[in-house]
């Protein structure tokens, strides 16, 4: 793997003048490879366009709409030809920082700091001539208080996953919170917990998910379930509970220092994240997401969740699975190189990935190296071999790939590693990986057409992400894998 780090010079608040060298650490070093299967294609954007990408929506007439950080809409007409030939309509402006925009009958639905808005084009002149505040039922009174939303649901529901006051309170009402916003604009709390959380979306099954950034009371990035009632690991936001009939907040408090697998069962409202990102390998900053449901127009990841990470300026793939009645899964690099501060996804009507975002003046470090960007992740066409997904069984894991494997090397134990690792559960600022273990590889089954291996472990450990090294495996055509790691979130053991 080639070996390349980025350094980036900020000034910090801490230590006034001071200049500090932040490294962000080792990637992946497979850009050069990737680009045979997924190259990256610039959008262009003109100089007199103040273009800081938050959020995307592909319209009914398949342009592109684009919602900034500085609260303009702009529809792109020829961003999806090979190559692009842009044209940039401006659509609507006056909103803050658009981080969720979703388009239906008509109108366009934005999600920013303080309301979910309604915009539409009464006089049919391509600009936007009302705006409709469809719920702002929540506090905001400071920039860390973030608000991300979804498309609409299959009911028309938007969901809102509030960012906390300065990442460790909750100082305005519902920050902490996921909500939603019905099509008549009533808003519905949900669970509370979320510390500083990005996008917000579902997985093939249409169940409902947010991205929670690494902090306090979370070791790493992760994946949350939006389940209704739930807790979900950062009590600041306990004291919004008066405001919602019906639902009680938990008993006591999640203990600090302590471990996930204890305080779940201590915490009966708390749920485990989905898919933990262990930090900086895999992911820093992870913001927007988006579920591939191209049709294979993207290749070989079907129904899997697509990240962009706003530091590592990377893309990461994760799959999900319920067990015992508790959603947990993988994840996977994908595609790095990318130009700027990845904010948002979206998938566009060819099965091109559309990613885009922006570096800021907030001290929050970035790997690429332009203020701002829209690009366009192609599929070439030739499938790469990759681990394609995991799943998690009684005695091990299945570990499909996107092409057969050599079958008398995946028949050997010592073709996988496997380490164990979780983080500390506590209310300081991330968490190092902690209680290693090392379970031992006792068989090795491929299936017949190679597609899949089972792999049987001495010991499965729950609360756990199984780290998985497969550098030793071969396709059966001798290809090595274009991505070696994968990295499984252990919540519940299935029992048959």
């Amino acid at each position: 793997m080639v070996n390349v780090r980025f350094i980036l010079v900020l000034v910090t608040t801490a230590i006034p003048h001071a200049l500090v060298a932040e490294d962000l650490g080792e990637m992946w070093g497979t850009a050069q490879e990737e680009e045979k299967y997924y190259p990256i294609v610039n959008i262009p954007i003109p100089p007199e366009v103040p273009m800081r990408p938050g959020s995307f929506e592909i319209l009914p007439d398949g342009r592109l709409a684009v919602g900034t950080r500085r609260g303009d809409i702009y529809f792109i007409k020829g961003a999806f030809q090979s190559p692009p030939e842009p044209h940039y309509h401006l659509f609507a402006s006056g909103q803050d920082e658009i981080f969720g925009l979703a388009w239906k009958d008509g109108a366009m639905t934005t999600t920013q700091f303080g309301e979910v808005t309604r915009i539409s084009d009464v006089d049919g002149d391509g600009i936007a001539d009302r705006y409709d505040t469809l719920s702002n039922n929540w506090g905001y009174a400071e920039g860390h208080e973030f608000a991300f939303g979804s498309k609409h649901d299959p009911e028309g529901n938007i969901w809102v996953a509030l960012g906390l006051s300065g990442s460790y309170h909750s100082r305005n009402l519902f920050r902490g919170w996921a909500v939603k916003v019905t099509p008549d604009g009533k808003m519905i709390p949900v669970c509370s917990g979320l510390r500083s959380p990005g996008g917000v979306g579902p997985n093939a099954q249409g169940v409902m998910f947010c991205i929670e950034s690494q902090g306090p009371w979370n070791g790493c990035c992760s994946l949350k379930h939006l389940k209704q009632g739930a807790f979900l690991g950062h009590p600041a936001s306990y004291n919004w509970y008066p405001f919602v009939p019906g639902m009680d907040a938990p008993a006591v408090e999640p203990d600090s220092p302590s471990r996930l697998q204890v305080e779940k069962k201590r915490v009966k409202e708390l749920v485990p994240p989905v898919v933990r990102f262990p930090y900086i390998r895999m992911g820093r900053s992870i913001a927007g997401f988006r579920l591939n449901q191209t049709g294979g127009k993207f290749g070989p990841f079907e129904n899997q969740i697509f990240l962009g990470d706003y530091t590592l300026s990377i893309i990461l793939r994760v799959t999900t699975e319920q067990v015992n009645g508790v959603w947990q899964g993988a994840c996977y690099p994908f595609r790095e190189g990318l130009s700027t501060g990845i904010m948002h996804v979206e998938f566009s009507p060819r099965g091109q990935l559309v990613v885009g975002g922006f570096t800021t003046n907030r001290q929050w470090p970035v790997r690429g190296t332009e203020p701002f960007a829209i690009q366009r992740i192609d599929w070439s066409g030739v499938v790469p071999f990759e681990i394609r997904e995991i799943n998690i069984r009684k005695d091990g894991f299945l570990v499909t790939f996107t092409k057969p494997v050599d079958r008398g090397i995946a028949s050997s134990t010592d073709a996988y590693t496997v380490t164990t690792y979780t983080h500390n559960y506590a209310a300081g600022y991330g968490s190092p990986e902690v209680d290693h273990t090392t379970p031992e590889v006792i068989r090795a089954v491929p299936s017949a057409d190679g597609l899949s291996v089972m792999v049987h472990l001495d010991k499965t450990t729950e609360g756990h992400i199984h780290d998985f090294d497969l550098a030793g495996m071969v396709s059966r055509d001798g290809e090595r894998l274009l991505h070696t790691k994968a990295y499984y979130t252990v919540n519940e053991i299935p029992d048959h």
